[in-house]
């Protein structure tokens, strides 16, 4: 696990080469503390620069930028090739030979021998890459299928910049970050930047399952990712390949390969854990990890004395069946709260979904005892863990077959602030509702309710949910919101069920953009590897094969993943409501976080800036300090982009 960078020029400060490589790389230090490289070449004007955080192979052979045996690749590299020792066993064969036993010289020799793309597809692991082809002059970068690894580039006029994070291309001394008011729409839509944008213009995520090729030969070429593997046609191949087997015949397999992506990832020569909070997803990790191990498994996890945001009892339960080595520690607000200085410079660019808090706060504990922690993500957009999965049917059922006015009046209803208003036009619509509507309508959620009983599809009903602000464009001055893989149908899968549509949409969408970049960036600002068992691409590509019954079953989530978890832990440690990863966000901001919101949110500073309309961003922060109406994430959105522009 490290952190690269570097950058190509058409021109000039070519004598400075190495400095800015040094300068860029130094800005990453977190992501790898352990040792520090560059090479560079002045008469091409490629530089490269690397940190290690030495994971496999502590020795000076795992040191990078590495250089192939025949001198004709050069790799800096961040990530895992779990498969590394079975893909040396074959390179052996063809004849190559090994300095050391890292999984990056096995990388460099699968180059040369089968070619980039042809290799990249042998990889089971987690990477971004940059491969300086000395030869061919051409420079190859790479992103792992699932997006676990971050990737940035772009151009400043007639040089081309990379790296893991966007501190080390603000590093080089020809960037000019100007920011994209219309990206900026996205980060109210959705609290975080999906790719391939970035916050600044010109500037670029690589999409996961993608390469890209740079032909320094043609100064002009500008070009665009390729796929090498593609989620879309995964689960399109998993519709007409369906599993044929039996349910115990699932639970056997599905077991099976997650052993067999556990046994690789815990493979390291520093110390190993993982995360525990006691759910479904992290405890079938930490069960089969506990399952091929003959000591006891470091776990952690952190616990809030609010009872609506503890997960510490329950993963203590479950750490003792297990027989686990386990770690909690338990998190006051002055400590929770003073996380937030430093998220603009752990996220780089604004990121607001709110469990960056704890995310940080556990990797923190985690690294004061190991180096490498597994994690449980990606479980709910694979098997149909979040609430959406069984809300969207169930609102469309009930409300779909209305009239669109009808529903339109229910939904102005819904948005009355007056209790004794929405009473009253509850009333009069209650004798044409469905009897399960009528029990469900009121609550603390109407003004959701509201958002998606004013749209006309499925699919505008799944927008809706998740979003947090429903026209970002009209908040951002002289913006208009881009296309994304959420609104272009293009990107859509061909799939017969809208559930499973929605699932296929948050695994390219929210799992990269949101859950795999709060993990990285917590972990890898603590100096702390992360690795994710569920996003091993065969167990991916099996589970597309699988009914949607297998997932979802009688309104229960991850029906076939549970049964894989009761093989090793009893229903009753497991069995309870789902519990987000979060914190007391909206009492924060009416109490101990007020002045500092109040701040970033005045309407003089607002107007100043020029960003955002203050109108609706004031109303919105007024309601919530009344209690009226709780806007803690539409607020939090704002307030994470005023906190990052106010540290640029």
């Amino acid at each position: 696990m490290c952190g690269l960078t570097g950058y190509w020029s058409q021109a000039g400060n070519l004598e400075n080469l190495e400095a800015i490589a040094c300068k860029m790389s130094n800005t990453i230090i977190h992501r790898g503390p352990d040792s520090k490289g560059t090479w560079v070449d002045p008469t091409t004007g490629i530089a490269l620069g690397h940190r290690r955080l030495a994971i496999v192979d502590l020795s000076p052979e795992g040191h990078q930028p590495m250089h192939s045996a025949n001198d004709r690749y050069i790799l800096v590299f961040n990530g895992e090739i779990y498969n590394f020792r079975d893909l040396q066993q074959q390179l052996l064969a063809f004849g190559h030979s090994f300095r050391g036993h890292s999984d990056t010289e096995v990388m460099l020799a699968a180059f040369c021998q089968w070619g980039i793309e042809p290799a990249v597809q042998k990889f089971v692991g987690m990477f971004a890459f940059a491969l300086w082809d000395r030869q061919e002059r051409v420079l190859h970068l790479g992103r792992d299928r699932l997006g676990e690894k971050p990737l940035y580039y772009g151009w400043m006029g007639d040089t081309f910049l990379f790296g893991s994070e966007l501190k080390a291309l603000k590093a080089h001394p020809h960037w000019q970050g100007k920011i994209d008011r219309d990206v900026l729409t996205l980060l109210l839509r959705h609290n975080y930047i999906p790719a391939p944008y970035s916050i600044y213009q010109n500037i670029y995520k690589l999409p996961p399952g993608t390469l890209l090729t740079l032909p320094t030969a043609n100064p002009s070429a500008r070009p665009t990712p390729k796929p090498y593997w593609s989620m879309q046609s995964v689960v399109e191949s998993g519709r007409d390949n369906p599993f044929q087997g039996s349910e115990r015949e699932a639970v056997a397999q599905l077991d099976s390969l997650l052993r067999d992506a556990i046994s690789q990832q815990i493979v390291a020569d520093v110390p190993l854990g993982a995360f525990l909070s006691g759910g479904v997803d992290s405890s079938t990790v930490v069960a089969l990890m506990q399952a091929q191990s003959s000591r006891p498994v470091k776990t952690f996890t952190i616990g809030f004395h609010e009872a609506a945001y503890n997960e510490a009892n329950d993963a203590k339960v479950v750490a003792r069946h297990l027989g686990t080595d386990h770690t909690e520690l338990y998190v006051t607000p002055e400590e929770a709260l003073a996380v937030i200085p430093k998220l603009p410079a752990l996220y780089d660019e604004p990121f607001s979904d709110s469990s960056q808090i704890p995310t940080f706060l556990v990797s923190q504990l985690a690294r004061q005892h190991v180096t490498v922690s597994l994690s449980g993500d990606g479980g709910d957009e694979l098997f149909g863990g979040y609430n959406r999965y069984f809300l969207a049917n169930r609102i469309w059922k009930q409300v779909g077959w209305l009239p669109q006015n009808l529903k339109s009046t229910i939904a102005r209803g819904l948005t009355l602030r007056s209790p004794e208003a929405w009473n009253k036009t509850f009333e009069q619509l209650a004798p044409i509702l469905p009897k399960s509507l009528r029990q469900r309508l009121p609550g603390d959620k109407l003004h959701k309710l509201a958002a998606v009983l004013a749209v006309d599809s499925p699919e505008a009903l799944y927008t809706n949910l998740v979003s947090h602000w429903s026209n970002p464009a009209a908040l951002v001055l002289g913006a208009s919101e881009p296309p994304t893989a959420l609104t272009d149908s293009t990107h859509w899968a061909n799939l017969p069920d809208f559930t499973q549509q929605m699932m296929y949409l948050d695994a390219v969408t929210y799992l990269p953009g949101d859950i795999l970049t709060k993990v990285d960036r917590a972990a890898m600002g603590v100096s702390l590897e992360t690795r994710v068992p569920f996003l091993d691409h065969r167990v991916v590509e099996f589970t597309s094969t699988l009914p949607l019954a297998l997932k979802i079953r009688q309104s229960q989530s991850k029906w076939l993943l549970r049964q894989v978890l009761y093989q090793y832990v009893p229903p009753k440690l497991i069995e309870r409501p789902k519990m987000g990863f979060g914190i007391p966000l909206d009492r924060w901001l009416r109490n101990e976080l007020r002045d500092w919101a109040e701040d970033l949110l005045s309407e003089q500073r607002l107007e100043q800036e020029g960003f955002f309309n203050p109108q609706p961003i004031r109303q919105k922060w007024q309601e919530h300090l009344s209690g009226t109406r709780n806007w803690q994430y539409h607020l939090w959105d704002v307030l994470m982009f005023q906190s990052w522009l106010e540290a640029q």
